[in-house]
């Protein structure tokens, strides 16, 4: 679908830390790699680099204050490390649909669970929107609900570093951000992730929690509850040397996308996933279609096992959070976009890898399927 692709610098990094000593969650690359972040997002925003996004997710929850049986608003067209953070807090997912143009958070049904929540005597303490597939949501609409009524905003952009909405960079939106860096991203340091903050005070404080929450005493003290969140000095050099290519790589998937664009662009009831307008700058992590049964003949399945045939992977799309078991007993606000967005929907493979010869392949299996289908 994506796999990491490396570059000639991770293997550099990594031998200077193992022959520095510095194999732990301290040297170089993490210090390199902080600094090419933070020059990245640019100031005021600081970088806390963590283990994984899921980490990342749970540290802004931490420092926004959010306890038990607190309700935190969340996008259900998502992977499930987006919501599972609220539930290590013991907190109440409300979970919101998609709107049809870039698959994201709705705002009017965000407005809608807002004031119905308000209504019945609860205020939610944070708002969780997700740039799904590397396309940044309608943050104008969203910031200024969120302004509204005073609910800060952590941002999910997990898949959408290098994306922008009106110039500004996805993640840097929210009080918090959050990127991952697993090995299906769009950069990687094998697993990985860190907490966009807003400020320095918050930094430190992520980094504090992130390692286990040790007080600055000569002996081992502990004044509240901490976590092994903290990126090791390896994986930061893995990321450092990726953040070098991060333009080339956002342009490799532009491209990909672009290609598939050009397959689809003729064939009615076959729907590629494309920016709104001017002002959204997807960096297309996944490039993604919806297929309409009726006017094409085949489903989703159907072209997936298709190409399943020739050894092409492909996967659908998120299974929204609210029909999954374990979220089910929680408020939903929405129609059914996100479930119509599973229920047609496939993610194309979107490596920054793909060959030329992989792209030719592609191409032949897909238009000699359609074509019998069609015709």
């Amino acid at each position: 679908m994506a796999p990491p692709y490396k570059t000639i610098n991770e293997v550099k990094y990594v031998e200077e830390a193992i022959l520095n000593g510095e194999i732990s969650n301290y040297g170089e690359n993490l210090s390199a790699f902080n600094k090419k972040l933070e020059r990245y997002f640019s100031k005021p925003n600081k970088i806390a680099l963590l283990n994984s996004g899921t980490s990342a997710i749970h540290l802004a929850l931490i420092q926004l204050g959010i306890k038990a049986n607190d309700e935190v608003i969340c996008q259900s067209f998502t992977f499930s490390a987006t919501a599972n953070p609220i539930c290590y807090q013991k907190a109440i997912p409300i979970f919101i649909d998609s709107e049809a143009d870039t698959w994201n958070m709705c705002p009017v049904q965000l407005e809608i669970a807002i004031k119905d929540r308000l209504s019945l005597g609860i205020k939610p303490k944070a708002i969780i929107v997700v740039h799904s597939y590397g396309m940044p949501a309608k943050m104008d609409d969203i910031v200024k609900i969120s302004k509204k009524f005073s609910i800060p905003i952590i941002e999910d952009a997990a898949g959408a570093l290098g994306s922008t909405y009106k110039g500004l960079k996805c993640g840097s939106f929210g009080e918090f951000g959050i990127i991952s860096f697993n090995g299906n991203k769009i950069i990687t340091t094998s697993s990985g992730g860190a907490l966009i903050c807003s400020s320095e005070d918050q930094k430190i404080k992520a980094n504090f929690v992130a390692t286990q929450a040790k007080a600055n005493e000569p002996f081992y003290h502990h004044e509240e509850i901490g976590y092994n969140y903290s990126m090791s000095n390896i994986t930061a050099g893995i990321g450092r040397a990726q953040m070098e290519v991060l333009k080339e790589r956002v342009l490799k998937r532009r491209e990909i996308n672009a290609f598939y664009k050009e397959i689809f662009e003729s064939i009615n009831g076959i729907t590629l996933l494309s920016e709104p307008s001017q002002y959204y700058y997807s960096n297309h992590w996944l490039t993604c279609i919806l297929i309409n049964f009726e006017e094409v003949g085949f489903s989703n399945g159907d072209l997936k096992m298709e190409l399943e045939k020739y050894n092409i992977e492909t996967r659908f799309l998120w299974k929204p959070l609210h029909l999954q078991p374990v979220f089910s007993d929680f408020p939903y606000y929405g129609r059914v976009i996100s479930e119509q967005l599973f229920n047609t929907g496939l993610c194309l493979p979107s490596g920054s890898n793909l060959t030329k010869q992989d792209k030719n392949n592609i191409k032949t299996v897909i238009m000699r399927f359609i074509s019998n289908k069609i015709n």
